[in-house]
This record gives structure tokens, sequence and C-alpha cells, in this order.
């Protein structure tokens, strides 16, 4: 039996108990005073004084400690007595030993001389996660905060139970949670945790919560902690939003790329002759959005773009950071400035040395490095110094705190001492804080190694995050690459790199002011022409070490490790282009042609292939073929596209004269598709073309494409009139997709045989809901789309109507996002959906798409595959 009578019934003097630590004589008034608020809330005081018990203090404690609900420390000067044979007073002893479940709220009299000991529990409590931690001047003010502290603390628990979190049992202790973040598109997971900025992040939340801040700057200089900040904002903005879209934009740098990046991030695809900026606005109408524009400094000319943003987009707001400010009407200005400083440790001691941000970031960093570092009274003033002279950029002291395991603190001092004026002096345009992370980032390179030396510099030839593979490739036959991967490791030890894992692969990034460190180091390399061309050649191989990948069962893994690295992958392509070396990037985006097309990237797979096209550089036949190919299929998905049959002729004759059957037959595919689309439709060359891809060898030896193009035959088969004969091929590209384990061709395959049911008269919402469930694991909004489409046809052939009209809202909204709501596509929904407009369930059906069309894409999944939606 479960629910109300699972919960404890108590009698009516078993009232929540809240224990009270604290030394006894200094805080006698204030510990009246917690009794007295305590009571007022008719709860249970539990105190030493309350009654004489024939037990050790020990024993007494601890036992009052596991029948208590809720701990109340009270601090102010002692650290209290400690008894014989103890290491810690029985006040820190109280303090470890309640329960980590417990809710614990903390009150600190000031102003105060702690002692030593007293001062170095205070921290440790301070910088406890889950534990409310609050000043107070004197016993009125203490009895006025506990009883609003535990009254808040009751209502918080009272929710809980009302609301457990899935799998949590209700009456279980409530825990301190987060908010829920908003949904977002791959918010950068933090490698360390922010400190010392609760203060900006309450500041700017609250800033976000008044719609009159639409447009939020974050300026300061390089390695300030702007791109932190703003990440840490973004993971706790919570519900008031319904999406929130983090645009990384360090590698962009040609302005007019900025509005692409960010519809891209928002998952729209740029099909017509609209603004961008409008096509968003259609896509993400009535969201309440947060975009933030990470790195924006260098792209400083596209601030009208944003503009238009704030114009075309109403209800979305935008945090942007960068080194300048925007100047654009509407803009709100934030500077980020350093960590507060600690005061000159001539002046002060080791507690307010201790107090300052600047000194806990060193303190949490340099434990980082080495558990066993702590600030003493030895040290401190050394620290303190470090942190001064490196003006509290927070990049400056993550990278000398790393050092700490190499260095004392005095010793990186007359380091850090040396170096700092010489740097100065040497760049005095560039703005004092720059110079000061520019210094740090020249001086933590010029610890390392003569080998890790010139690895950081001939690193600077990545545009994003790299593998090892990746760096092995741009240091082959460098004597100093002997022993790479211990090089590589010392300079993660030395803060200069990060390594992380993504789909199974380790990669290494840099930090973006660590990275213009090493770029302009690499410009200075004498081999840097030679490098660039090794660096483009390796993504070269790797699209065609991969593309077998993309097809079967690796197929997600494959896809990942093509986001993770896609900077460079750009970077590598354009490079080629630009020097006219164009037959490796045509063969090597052939080659990737399913991550283009799962990852709605195909007008950017043709966009470089135009730039071939026009380029003087005398083409090869496949490489015509190529991008022939590419030009005429993206045109499918464009309303406006141009559409003729003869260039994709020429391509399928050019593949068959290369002897490269695999491109034959996917050409052969395609031509088939440009006749579905021509209007009228000329299915009788649309299934002969298919049918001869179909019987080349190579296409019948590759499992994943016969099943695509067998799969491409029953739908056209079911567009001839034939169902039943369209079913069976189809069923049979489902089971052949899914025992191989492709989930994208057995979204196709699935979605394409409950249409053949459906004209049958045996509707299969089962297939649509996998062909969805599919696609969404693929992050595929265009297989999504269709999958919901036919969901919604579904849903009318059995009667339920405004199911049939959220499912095709929901659709609606999925192409919206995507900018293919006028694609020209070969739909069979739209007759059904006609049949229910024209009859007696029209209104239920609108009522329903309207629903559909408003609902947040997660929430909308949950609920099209029968699942529970999410919080």
């Amino acid at each position: 039996m479960s629910g109300p009578a699972d919960v404890p019934i108590r009698t009516p003097d078993q009232r929540l108990r809240v224990f009270v630590s604290s030394t006894l004589k200094e805080l006698e008034p204030e510990r009246r005073a917690a009794r007295a608020a305590i009571e007022r809330l008719r709860l249970a005081p539990v105190m030493f004084e309350l009654g004489a018990r024939p037990h050790p203090p020990r024993e007494l404690y601890r036992a009052y400690l596991e029948q208590s609900d809720v701990f109340v420390g009270l601090y102010w000067q002692e650290y209290g007595w400690v008894a014989p044979g103890e290491e810690v007073s029985g006040l820190e002893d109280e303090w470890r030993l309640a329960p980590r479940d417990m809710p614990r709220l903390v009150y600190v009299k000031q102003p105060a001389e702690r002692e030593p000991r007293l001062a170095e529990l205070m921290t440790r409590i301070r910088d406890a996660g889950s534990t409310s931690y609050t000043p107070f001047t004197d016993a009125a003010e203490l009895t006025e905060l506990i009883e609003a502290d535990l009254a808040t603390l009751l209502a918080e628990r009272f929710d809980a139970s009302r609301h457990p979190s899935s799998g949590q049992d209700a009456t279980a202790p409530a825990t301190e949670t987060a908010a829920e973040p908003a949904p977002t598109t791959r918010l950068p997971a933090p490698y360390t945790e922010a400190v010392g900025r609760e203060r900006e992040v309450a500041t700017l939340l609250e800033w976000l919560g008044d719609d009159a801040h639409r447009l939020v700057t974050l300026v300061g200089p390089g390695g300030i902690g702007k791109s932190r900040l703003a990440i840490e904002v973004a993971r706790s903005v919570g519900a008031p939003f319904d999406r929130v879209t983090f645009v990384p934009l360090a590698q962009v740098r040609d302005p007019a790329d900025v509005l692409p990046t960010v519809a891209r991030a928002l998952g729209l695809r740029d099909t017509d002759e609209r603004p961008l900026s409008e096509q968003l606005g259609v896509a993400r109408a009535g969201r309440h959005d947060l975009v933030v524009l990470d790195n924006f400094e260098q792209v400083l000319d596209a601030a009208p773009d944003v503009a238009a943003l704030l114009t075309d987009l109403p209800d979305a707001l935008f945090l942007v950071t960068s080194r300048a400010r925007l100047r654009i009407r509407g803009e709100q200005v934030f500077d980020v400035d350093p960590l507060g400083l600690p005061p000159d440790p001539v002046l002060d001691d080791v507690d307010a040395i201790l107090e300052a941000p600047a000194v806990q970031l060193f303190l949490d960093r340099a434990q980082a490095a080495d558990a066993r570092f702590e600030v003493t009274a030895e040290n401190a003033g050394d620290v303190a110094r470090i942190c001064r002279a490196l003006e509290g950029v927070p990049l400056a002291i993550e990278l000398a705190s790393a050092r700490i395991r190499a260095l004392t603190p005095a010793a990186m001092l007359a380091r850090l001492d040396r170096m700092l004026p010489l740097l100065v002096t040497s760049a005095r345009d560039v703005p004092e804080r720059q110079r000061t992370i520019r210094a740090t980032v020249e001086w933590s390179v010029d610890l390392l190694g003569p080998e890790a030396e010139t690895l950081f510099a001939r690193l600077g030839v990545f545009a994003g995050d790299f593998s090892l593979d990746a760096v092995e490739s741009v240091t082959e036959g460098e004597p100093w690459a002997t022993d790479l991967l211990g090089t590589l490791l010392e300079l993660v030890d030395g803060s200069l790199l990060r390594q992380h894992d993504d789909a199974g692969t380790s990669l290494f990034t840099m930090l973006v002011p660590v990275r213009e460190v090493a770029a302009a180091r690499f410009e200075l390399d004498p081999d840097a022409a030679a490098v660039r061309r090794a660096h483009a050649d390796h993504y070269v191989r790797l699209a065609a070490a991969i593309e077998p990948r993309l097809r079967g069962a690796t197929q997600a893994a494959a896809l990942e490790r093509l986001e993770a690295e896609q900077d460079d992958v750009r970077a590598g392509y354009r490079h080629l282009i630009a020097i006219g070396d164009v037959e490796p990037v045509a063969d090597a985006v052939w080659r990737l042609l399913f991550y283009w097309w799962i990852r709605n990237m195909l007008p950017e797979a043709k966009a470089w292939m135009t730039a071939i096209l026009e380029s003087d550089v005398p083409l090869s036949g496949r490489t015509r073929a190529i991008a022939m190919t590419f030009s005429s299929w993206v045109s499918l998905w464009q309303a406006d596209g141009e559409l003729r049959a003869e260039p994709m002729e020429e391509s399928v004759a050019l593949f068959r004269e290369d002897g490269d059957e695999l491109s034959e037959g996917l050409s052969l595919a395609i031509l088939s598709l440009v006749y579905l689309s021509v209007l009228p439709p000329d299915l009788e060359r649309a299934e002969a073309r298919v049918r001869s891809a179909l019987e080349l060898e190579a296409i019948r030896r590759d499992g994943p494409y016969d099943a695509l193009f067998r799969a491409s035959l029953g739908r056209i088969r079911l567009m001839r009139g034939d169902a039943a004969d369209a079913a069976r091929i189809l069923e049979a590209a489902w089971d052949d997709a899914a025992r191989i384990g492709d989930p994208f061709i057995e979204s196709i395959a699935v979605n394409q045989f409950g249409w053949a049911h459906l004209v049958l008269g045996d509707p299969r919402p089962d297939a649509f809901a996998r062909s969805l469930e599919l696609a969404y694991g693929l992050n595929s909004e265009d297989g999504g789309a269709y999958g919901l489409e036919g969901l919604a046809a579904a849903s009318a052939a059995l009667g339920d109507f405004e199911r049939a009209g959220v499912m095709l809202g929901i659709a609606d909204a999925m192409r919206a996002r995507t900018g293919l709501s006028d694609q020209r596509s070969i739909v069979t929904y739209q007759q059904i959906i006609a049949q229910v407009l024209e009859g007696d369930h029209s209104d239920a059906f609108e009522t329903g798409r309207a629903r559909g069309r408003r609902m947040p894409r997660r929430a909308a999944v949950a609920l099209a595959l029968g699942q529970e939606p999410p919080a």
C-alpha cells in the first residue's frame, strides 16, 4: 500500500525538532533568541540547557542530532573547548555529525575577532553549497532571521512533498535543488564551479526577469570570465524561458556569418529570399527565448543584425559576451569586473585575505591541482600578492594556481614579478587588463619544457576541439614530438589545454585567450603553410575514415564525432578551396553526405560546391558530378529552387565513367526524386532510375544503401497506386534497416510503411511513432516532422480529430523552426487533412492544431510518443 498512509502519523507532542549548535557562554542571549523564534513557530528547540541528562556530552548531542530535523548553527568568536583525547571542539563535531540531508541554517555574528580554528571552520561552512549562511549583529535581528528562514524552509518542504520529483519519495527529507533549466541546445558544460560571481549572477537574473532588458551585453577584457558568467546565468534562468540557446561565435570571423550561425543554432535553415532575421521571427513566433551570443568582439560589424533580431523576435532576450559594447539602441551593458581582491597583506590578517573572491578562486583551483594545498599564515601574504598582481582576472588566477604542484606561492610570485613588467612594456597599445591576461598566458607558456612550448605554438593551427590523431597529423616527423601524449598532458596540467570526451573520443580544447596566443605564435612558424596543409589533409582523411560509420549501427557516434570537430572540418576545407586544391574537398564533402543530410546542413555543403563550380580551377568529371548532385538535391527542399533532370542525368553519367558505383547509385536515387518532384511527376522514369540503382553490384553489397533505395522504390509504387506491393517492399526495407541498426534509414522506411497501410485502410500509428522516435534520437527536425504528419493522418483515420490537429500543429512548428514550412516535398497527408477540414470535425482539428503549434518541443514529442511529458 502506498500514498498518505505511508507517511508517519505524529502524536501532538512530536513536533519538528530544531537542533541549536553554538558555544554556550558567549552566545547566551542569542541562544535565548533562537529558542523564542523556534517556539513561536510551534516547533521544538533541541538545546543542552533545556534539561540535564546523565550521559557524556558527545553521546548526548549525537543522540539529539539523530532525532532532530533541522540544524541551526550560531557562531561568533570562540572555537569552543577541545576535550582531552579529541582533535576538534564539540562545536565543530556537532557540525560534522549533522546528517548531510538535514537542512542547515548558519548564522554568524558580526563584527568578530575569531579564533583561528573557528575562522577555518567558517570558511568550510561558507563554501558548503547546501548551507544557508547569514550574518547578523544582535539577538533581535537573529530572532527575525531564524523565524523567517524556518517558515520559508517549511513552505519549501511542503511544496516539495506535494510535487515530488520522479523516483523521489514524497516523504523523504527534501534537499535543496537548483531551478530546472529551460530547454537548451547543447549548453556548454562548465569544467569548474563558478567562484566569486554570486552577486553578478543574481543581478543578471534580475535583469533578464525584466522584459525591459532585452539586450544585455557582458563587457570585459579577455579572460575576465564573461563566457563562464554567461553559462552560469543560462543554467540558472529556469522555467520562464521556452528555450535557452547558446551560440558560440569564437570561430566566426566574417560578420555576415553571424546570422546564419544563430539560425543554425536555433534549428533554422535558410531556404528563401527573405532576410534571415525575418525567417527566425516566423520560426520562433510567440516563443520566449533566451539567446546567448558568446564572443562577439571580432564580429562587431554584425551589431545591426542583432538590432534586426530584436525587432523580428519581439519575445526573445539576448545575452551577449564581448570585449566591446555593441552600441545599438536598447543595449544594457554589464561590466564584468575582476574578482574582488584581498587587502594588502601587510595591513590585514589571514581571515580577511581568505574572504576575498580572488583568493577563494586561487584556493579552489590550486586544490584541484594539489589537494594538499592550503592557504596558511605562512603563505597567505604571497597568495594575496599574486592575486593583486593578476588584478583578479579569473583566467590569470587559474593559470597561475595550476602551477602550485611545481612552485610554492613565494617562488610563483618571484617569477610573476619578473615576467609581467617585461610583457607590459612590449605591448603598451593593449588595454592594461588585457596586457595582464596576455602576460599570464605567455608566462604560463614560458614555464613549459621546450617540447611542450613548441607543441603549444603548433596547436595554434586548430580552430576548435581536436583529437590526438589530429595533433599527430600536424606534428608528424618532428623530433620534439616523440612523447606526444605526455607533452599534451603537460599542457593540460598547465591549464593551457582542457581535455574532455565526446562520443568516446578524447578531445582537447583551449580557452579563447589561450588559443589567441597559440595562433599568434603559430603564425611565426616557418613551416606554417605545410602545417596548414597537413591539418586540412587530416580532415579529408577523417571524412574517408568516418564515411562507412555514418551508415549502420555506428551512425549516432559518427554524427557526434563530426559535430565535435566541425570547426576544424570547416577550416581545413576552406583552406584547401582558398589554395585551389578543390578535388579533395569535393570528395570529403560527398563522403559526409549523411552528416549534412541528417543534421539539416545540406545548404552549407551546397555553398561549398557552388564555390568550387565558380572557381577558376579545372575540375575532374567526378568533382563536377558531386557539385551538380548537391545543387540538384538541395533544390528539392527549396520552394523557389530550379528543378531540372538534365544536370542529374549528367552526374549519373560522370560517376559511371569514373567507375564509382556507390556514387552512381546515389545519384540515380536522387534523380528519381527529381522526377517525382517535377510538375507533372514522371513516375515511370522515377521508378526506372531507382531500379537501376538497385541493380548495381556495389549497392547490393551495401546493406544500408540497398534498404534506403528499396524504401524509395516502395514510395514510388505507392504513388503509382499499388499500395499492397508498396507495403510489401517497405516492410522488407524496414526489417533490413532495423537489423542493420541504421536509425536514419529505418525512420524513412517505417514512415513510408505507415503511409502504405493508411492507403490500405489499416492505420498504423505505431509505425509513425517509431519514425518520430528514431528521428528525434538523431536530432533530425525534418525526420521528426514527417513522423508527426503521419501521426496526424493516422489519428484522423481513426477518428481522433483533435489529436490529429495537435500532431500536425507540432509538425508545423518543427517545419517553421527549420525554415521548411514552404518546402517542395512529396507530402501525402494533405488530402486526408483536407477531408477533415471539409467535414464536421474541423473545429476540433483546428483547436488541436493551434495547441500543437504552441507546445514546447520536448513536451510535444513526449505527447506524440505517448510518454510522460517532462516537468
